[in-house]
């Protein structure tokens, strides 16, 4: 994703979803991945992570694709950090498929902004335009390299511009396949004797799906391996695209699902590709949201159909958002806070510099008061610090 307290809401993620799915809610070392007799007989024979998520804070706090404002995003190293820090949850996975079908965490397929793949000669020839959901995009993509290929790379800082310090992190680790999160996921459970809560995300599914890499049935297998895709199993699922969602709740995947909601005049592209002409603006009325309860159990709004911004960017008042998705029995997972003044409302921006903070607390609780269940932040020490301040008052 990229955009884009109530007294008593304390138990919400076992509660919220009352009659919309209410059974559901009731390191920075490199991961290595799992040799043959793991595989073999490891994950299948685990026993399925206790999830409890009505034991989760309220608001929770997501590292978005880890710790991202201080080190590259989708890395081992950003995942730690974040789990360190104290996230409640871990974004670990925007997930996209290889050429020979490996799920691989990165931003998006192209990965030319995210890894040093320009650097390799040997792959100078990969280049190519592309069209991917009605975007037209040159670069380098996960679906034309093998594994093996992906993993002679290197990742780096997306943004260099506004996060500097995080270059100093370029090239130091690899792109971590999905699997091996899991197996990071469980190896820190076990040490910090609680589950590692995680979010991966269904990246283009649609398009995927067309070239035969779909996504959702070895992202419900791996679950299935290592014991996640059960109603406690602590992760959550979300996807831009219902279709996907529903296709993996079909797939046997109880863990809560998350619709992700992009701008008011944006169509989900499944949407588009189905012939559907609803709009997100659609989703958003209590009809869409009704919907959606059908079959998931929360959704993951854009900032602002949160709290509507002015013309000039600043922050304006709450919609009636929160109030109609709680009362569809879903629970609200924003996107994305961060700390720099470039992604800040206007009126919580220190300075000129976009590179330099602003006042990010105040807004992090700003957006706790109007009764959100959660945020994905790129700086998860400070949303954890508003919210613990923020419950607190």
């Amino acid at each position: 994703m990229e955009k884009r307290h109530e007294p008593g809401r304390r138990t919400v993620l076992g509660a919220a979803a009352l009659g919309a799915g209410a059974a559901v809610l009731a390191g920075a070392g490199q991961a290595q991945a799992a040799g043959p007799a793991e595989r073999a007989a490891g994950p299948a024979a685990r026993p399925a992570p206790a999830g409890r998520p009505d034991k989760l804070p309220v608001p929770l706090v997501v590292g978005h694709r880890g710790a991202s404002g201080y080190r590259p995003e989708h890395t081992f190293g950003s995942y730690q950090l974040a789990l360190d820090m104290g996230a409640d949850v871990i974004e670990a996975g925007d997930l996209v498929p290889t050429k020979d079908g490996h799920l691989v965490c990165r931003h998006e397929n192209d990965i030319s902004a995210t890894t040093d793949v320009a650097d390799h000669r040997e792959f100078a020839g990969r280049r190519t335009t592309k069209t991917v959901d009605g975007k037209k995009l040159t670069g380098w993509f996960t679906e034309d390299f093998t594994l093996a290929e992906l993993k002679t790379l290197r990742a780096k800082e997306r943004i260099p511009d506004v996060r500097q310090h995080n270059t100093l992190y370029n090239g130091h680790w690899q792109i971590p396949t999905f699997e091996e999160v899991l197996q990071w996921a469980e190896r820190e459970g076990r040490r910090r004797g609680r589950p590692v809560w995680i979010y991966p995300e269904t990246k283009h599914p649609t398009y995927f799906r067309k070239l035969g890499l779909g996504i959702e049935e070895p992202l419900a297998k791996l679950l299935r391996c290592y014991g996640r895709h059960t109603a406690h199993a602590p992760n959550f699922v979300q996807s831009f695209e219902p279709s996907s969602i529903q296709r993996l709740g079909k797939l046997g995947v109880k863990c809560p699902k998350v619709v992700l909601l992009d701008e008011p005049s944006v169509k989900p592209w499944d949407f588009v590709e189905s012939g559907d002409p609803r709009t997100t603006a659609d989703l958003l009325t209590p009809e869409g949201l009704k919907w959606i309860s059908g079959f998931a159990q929360g959704i993951g709004p854009w900032l602002p159909q949160i709290i509507a911004q002015d013309e000039q960017g600043k922050l304006g008042k709450p919609t009636t958002l929160v109030r109609d998705a709680h009362a569809a029995g879903l629970v609200l997972h924003p996107y994305t806070v961060r700390n720099e003044n470039n992604f800040l409302p206007l009126d919580f921006r220190v300075g000129k510099n976009p590179g330099d903070y602003g006042n990010s607390l105040a807004y992090f609780k700003a957006l706790f008061a109007t009764g959100i269940d959660g945020l994905f932040s790129d700086n998860p020490d400070t949303a954890l610090l508003a919210a613990e301040e923020f419950r607190r008052h």
